[in-house]
């Protein structure tokens, strides 16, 4: 070593002094995160919301169950067809309230599944549910001439919203809105916008199998959601699974005709109705998965895709790249087929 090269060598040497404090902080800090991240219980709470129930499991040090039951009940007060004071049975009634950023932020959303699926999704589909008894109250199973006047006044494109006074008119005073097919998705999002005010990374929402996930499970692995099997269980009793899936970081939602369906003159008769023909759908899909990044995208586009039928719902699927969907469906031989998007290959626990 030269004269020349003695300093530069000696201020190497301080700077790396300074530095290893530094570098133990932050060894002390990983382990302690870590260390933490251990010890730090999960939280179990359960409850009834929507005529379904709902599990959220995350890790924190105290309960949110009450929190969690007042930003489900918001969401209530909005969608609720069984709560008379919600927003939307007062729309059905002809009442015209102010809307909240809540609902426009759904109302919004439904319109652009609407439009992304030429129609397939649609939450004026409320009087046709209802009479193919599958609503608020049950009828008697209707016409032909009464599908088709029901028809008239089923459609998004009949609701009109005034964007300076907040409020939604109707073509007519029957047309009435539905928004079961979202709203379960919704709460799981507003429940997982809640984990995540308080800095929780690690949890699962679910509500009536509409789930939203992130971080790792009690395990410290992927979360691990089931998809069932889709075979005639009006009474939900069966468990058993088609396949699981690892799912993190992801919304999941699912639809099927294998649980809310009836008989009727030996002719079974399921809950999805397509908005278009305004009777239940006969296609071969039984259940369709859909992941993305929010769990109301996810419930709007399961419910669509059972409307489709498998090949329109591809479609759709590559236009939306973001969307990933697991479908069980009845091949020509009445056998149980599955179709799922490439990108959910390595997600699929054998």
């Amino acid at each position: 070593m030269t004269k020349q090269d003695a300093p530069s060598e000696v201020k190497r040497k301080k700077k790396l002094w300074w530095q290893l404090p530094f570098l133990l902080f932050l060894i002390v800090g990983t382990f302690y995160i870590g260390r933490h991240q251990h010890s730090t219980p999960y939280q179990k709470d359960t409850g009834f919301i929507f005529g379904t129930v709902y599990n959220v499991t995350y890790q924190f040090e105290s309960d949110l169950k009450d929190e969690i039951e007042a930003e489900l009940k918001k969401v209530d007060h909005e969608f609720s067809m069984f709560n008379e004071q919600s927003t939307v049975s007062r729309l059905n009634r002809g009442e015209s309230p102010e809307l909240s950023d809540m609902f426009l932020e759904v109302f919004r959303l439904a319109g652009s599944v609407y439009a992304e699926t030429e129609g397939a999704f649609d939450i004026t589909v409320a009087p046709l549910v209802n009479a193919w008894g599958f609503g608020f109250k049950h009828e008697q199973l209707p016409t032909s001439q009464q599908v088709d006047s029901l028809l008239a006044f089923v459609g998004m494109p009949r609701l009109h919203f005034n964007e300076q006074q907040r409020k939604i008119t109707k073509d007519d005073a029957r047309l009435m809105l539905d928004f079961s097919a979202i709203a379960k998705g919704y709460g799981s999002d507003c429940v997982a916008r809640l984990l995540a005010r308080h800095g929780i990374e690690n949890y699962m929402v679910e509500i009536g199998g509409e789930i939203v996930t992130r971080g790792i499970s009690p395990s410290r692995l992927p979360w691990r959601i089931g998809v069932t099997k889709p075979t005639d269980d009006s009474l939900q009793t069966s468990q058993e699974l088609q396949t699981v899936l690892n799912v993190t970081d992801l919304s999941m939602a699912t639809s099927g005709n294998y649980r809310n369906f009836y008989y009727n003159g030996g002719r079974k008769y399921a809950h999805t109705i397509d908005p278009h023909t305004g009777y239940p759908v006969q296609h071969s899909i039984l259940s369709a998965t859909v992941l993305t990044n929010d769990c109301a995208t996810a419930d709007a586009y399961a419910t669509a895709f059972m409307v489709l039928g498998l090949d329109r719902a591809k479609v759709v699927l590559d236009r939306h790249p973001e969307l990933k969907a697991y479908f069980i469906y009845s091949d020509d031989q009445g056998d149980y087929a599955v179709w799922y998007s490439p990108s959910l290959k390595d997600k699929i626990h054998e």
